[in-house]
């Protein structure tokens, strides 16, 4: 059995990913380890884990990407205050490693501080990127402009600029503030940002195809293993059940990126619509939902996965967990991206035939009305890219990838704990028929 220590002080888009690969590894016999955000703990602890918080001055530093005006500024808020974390993260992260003495430690791709110190530290470490990968590859296109693959001599002379051009970007952005942390724990600087996703023992990312375009020359230690979708237990609101027209999901990003706008667009653009319109808010609106009101119903909260079961369509910020869940459950979707990653999620979605898009600068709401018509109409494409996407989504290659970073023996070990186990419930059983043929003898 080996000890892994689990670090993700992101919101629920990147710690929930982790639960079905980490109950996986500890069904094979592994100590999971968790240390999340303070409102993560209890859903973590639920779910069968010992998680404990990090230090809550890691939260305290707000990610202000969302009062940025143009994308590139966006950009560079965004990291800039991810990269302000690093510096707290780096000491609690290393306090947490002298807790729980691991073997190997998983760490979410944006806690930049505790992927540095696990380096400086040599610890063995898999990145866990529950979104796209954003390195180069044949026929890739160039990661985060949103381009669509292009192939032929063109493609490649294209392809080839604008990787140029978006390492340059992402350079600027994060180069200077992650050599920064590195310096501090005498590590080399990166050359590329995309240096960070090459670096660790393993990376494991939660995409696959459709969303990821097919890739031939994809590096062995970095595994795509596929979505790995769960919600906390909820039980299912007695509304939602009720008769009446199909349900329509509207999301706001649960880390707020002042997206309220979208919430209120998709109100009025289905208000007339033969549709039930569920708006889950999140952090927007400072946390207070607007007023229901006709077929329009607002909460801040409500378990995704219970609606999809029930959704006509989605309409969303394209963050990675909602696209999944809903391409998972064969829901046609409009993404309206905001920034971070979702541009390019966008054009993965229409791509794969999942759904539309609609740039938010053009987002008015008889816009958002004739493209949300437009994704319902692709039902079929859409049950054919889900059907490709759910193909992947087993656990066995995240438990793959982890048990491969561990040191020597432990999982020879792990394996043979499993065996023992095996072997004393073939004796229980054996046992248990005898007596049973003894009272009949």
């Amino acid at each position: 059995m080996a000890t892994i220590l689990v670090y993700s002080s992101s919101e629920a888009g990147h710690t929930f990913p982790l639960v079905p690969g980490l109950t996986a590894l500890a069904a094979r016999g592994h100590d999971i380890q968790m240390r999340v955000t303070g409102k993560h703990v209890m859903s973590m602890r639920e779910a069968g884990f010992a998680a404990a918080p990090v230090d809550p001055r890691i939260e305290d530093v707000e990610v202000t990407d969302y009062k940025a005006k143009s994308g590139g500024d966006r950009l560079r808020q965004g990291v800039r205050d991810l990269l302000m974390r690093g510096d707290i993260e780096m000491p609690d992260f290393e306090k947490s490693v002298a807790e729980v003495q691991p073997d190997a430690v998983i760490i979410d791709a944006l806690n930049y501080g505790a992927l540095t110190s696990a380096e400086a530290m040599g610890i063995p470490c898999s990145l866990f990127m529950p979104s796209l990968l954003p390195l180069r590859g044949e026929g890739i296109p160039a990661y985060g402009l949103g381009h669509a693959p292009m192939g032929g001599p063109l493609g490649k002379l294209r392809d080839a600029a604008f990787w140029k051009l978006s390492e340059h970007l992402y350079g600027k952005a994060m180069l200077p503030g992650l050599n920064g942390l590195r310096e501090k724990r005498g590590l080399d600087p990166f050359d590329s940002p995309f240096d960070l996703f090459t670096n660790p023992d393993r990376v494991i990312v939660t995409s696959a195809e459709p969303l990821e375009y097919g890739r031939t020359d994809l590096p062995e230690k970095i595994r795509l293993v596929g979505p790995q979708l769960w919600d906390p237990s909820a039980e299912t609101p007695a509304w939602l059940d009720e008769p009446g027209d199909p349900w329509v999901l509207v999301t706001c990003s649960t880390h707020y990126q002042g997206d309220e706008q979208l919430a209120l667009t998709a109100a009025e653009a289905l208000r007339d619509e033969p549709y039930r319109v569920l708006v889950t808010t999140a952090d927007a609106f400072d946390g207070r939902p607007p007023a229901s009101h006709g077929n329009v119903r607002f909460e801040s909260f409500v378990p995704h996965g219970k609606v999809l079961e029930r959704a006509a369509g989605v309409i969303c910020h394209g963050g990675m967990g909602i696209v999944q869940k809903s391409l998972y459950e064969s829901v046609p979707m409009v993404v309206v991206p905001f920034g971070r990653d979702q541009p390019e999620v966008a054009r993965r979605v229409t791509e794969a035939g999942a759904g539309t898009s609609l740039p938010f600068k053009k987002l008015n709401p008889a816009i958002l009305r004739r493209k949300f018509r437009e994704a319902i109409a692709m039902r079929e494409q859409v049950q054919e890219a889900a059907e490709r996407f759910r193909t992947a989504a087993p656990t066995d290659g995240f438990t793959d990838a982890v048990e491969s970073t561990l040191p020597a023996g432990t999982s020879l070990a792990n394996e043979q704990q499993r065996l023992e186990r095996l072997r004393d419930l073939i004796a229980e059983r054996e046992a248990s028929i005898e007596r049973a043929e003894s009272l009949f003898s």
